[in-house]
């Protein structure tokens, strides 16, 4: 039987080219499969995709101007450019079918597919979908959605695709490596402060702020700054009395260390870190990113609503209330794993093998 090909388009930032990576991956578990990636130079999926093995190819990107700028007037042209490169993309590759993950680089792909009558996928990893799926529902049947309470057409809820790492993580047992990959103690709570692949400058604040406190009570920190964030003057330390440390780094390849060497997490609300960290029983005081349209405290909601989960806006965020959230969960390890289980029980742990089936389905019908 000759390999399936497929075209997988997302971008941007990780909360697009995770999935699509997972994805990749099951899609190659599951039959022979001939996959090329599109993406932009100016993305994070330039460094990510190639890493996880995978072929890309780039088109150029077209943001699209929240205000009313000169800069609208180039769209139209910079947007013609990029479906002709994304169409000799799908020509070149014969495509089968056409899998869309949001950002930047989809919408030029979805079109083209349109054009070229291949088949198309969708994968809305937001509660509030993006403007590129919200068009490219219109013309193809095939749409999942992370959430179920997402508002597209023709939408089914799998879940979030993740990586099998990621999916069938044991935290407990994986704990004791994890730690010394970090070079974190082996006893005592740990907290993981993350704010996502670009790190997040409220977050690191208020983390250097609370650090003296934190490591007076005990409580070892993991923080990923962000590479671009990541100074000389940010060192490792430890507290003489307590032993607890401080373990500074920019980024983290394999974020399932993170997750196995922590007892609880400060982060971002992206759709991503929602569900990673629920699937994988990791207890999150999420503080939503204060622009956009909101869609990262709705993607935490149903986590807050179940008592799974901490909302701290953004606003709110100092170095006092970090410490009083963080001792408040950490001192209470019963309520501590009741919220732990109440994450895993609320997140789907098989979406990226339910996509690669649906995926693998269109292609061989056609349709």
């Amino acid at each position: 039987m000759s390999a399936v090909r497929v075209v997988l388009a997302g971008g941007g930032t990780a909360g697009h080219t995770s999935p699509l990576i997972a994805t990749a991956q099951q899609l190659a578990e599951q039959t022979e499969v001939d996959i090329v990636c599109v993406g932009t130079p100016k993305g994070l999926e330039s460094r990510v995709i190639p890493e996880a093995g995978l072929r890309l190819e780039l088109i150029p990107p077209v943001p699209l101007p929240r205000r009313l700028t000169p800069e609208l007037l180039a769209v139209p042209g910079r947007l013609r450019q990029a479906v002709r490169e994304a169409r000799a993309i799908l020509d070149a590759h014969s495509a089968q079918v056409a899998v869309g993950f949001g950002g930047y680089v989809s919408l030029p792909v979805y079109l083209a597919a349109r054009q070229a009558n291949v088949p198309l996928v969708l994968h809305e990893g937001n509660f509030v979908p993006g403007l590129a799926n919200r068009i490219a529902a219109r013309f193809t049947p095939h749409v999942v959605t992370t959430f179920a309470e997402t508002k597209l057409p023709h939408a089914q809820h799998f879940g979030l695709p993740v990586r099998e790492a990621i999916a069938s993580l044991d935290r407990d047992a994986r704990r004791p490596a994890a730690r010394e990959v970090f070079g974190l103690p082996a006893d005592g709570p740990v907290l993981l402060v993350s704010g996502g692949s670009q790190g997040a400058r409220s977050l690191n604040q208020a983390t250097l702020a609370a650090r003296e406190t934190l490591l007076t009570a005990g409580i070892s920190i993991l923080h990923v700054l962000g590479a671009a964030n990541l100074t000389e003057a940010d060192v490792p330390m430890t507290d003489a009395a307590t032993g607890a440390q401080y373990r500074p780094v920019g980024y983290v390849d394999e974020m399932g260390d993170a997750y196995a060497a922590a007892d609880l997490m400060l982060g971002r609300a992206g759709a991503g870190t929602v569900m990673e960290t629920a699937m994988t029983g990791l207890v999150t005081i999420f503080v939503p990113l204060p622009h956009g349209n909101g869609e990262q405290a709705r993607n935490a909601g149903f986590l807050i609503a179940a008592d799974a989960g901490r909302l701290v806006a953004d606003a709110d965020l100092s170095a006092g209330r970090l410490v009083s959230e963080v001792t408040a969960l950490l001192t209470d390890p019963q309520s501590l794993a009741r919220m732990s289980n109440r994450c895993r029980s609320l997140v789907p742990a098989d979406a990226s093998a339910k996509l690669a089936r649906l995926v693998l389905a269109v292609a061989r019908r056609g349709d």
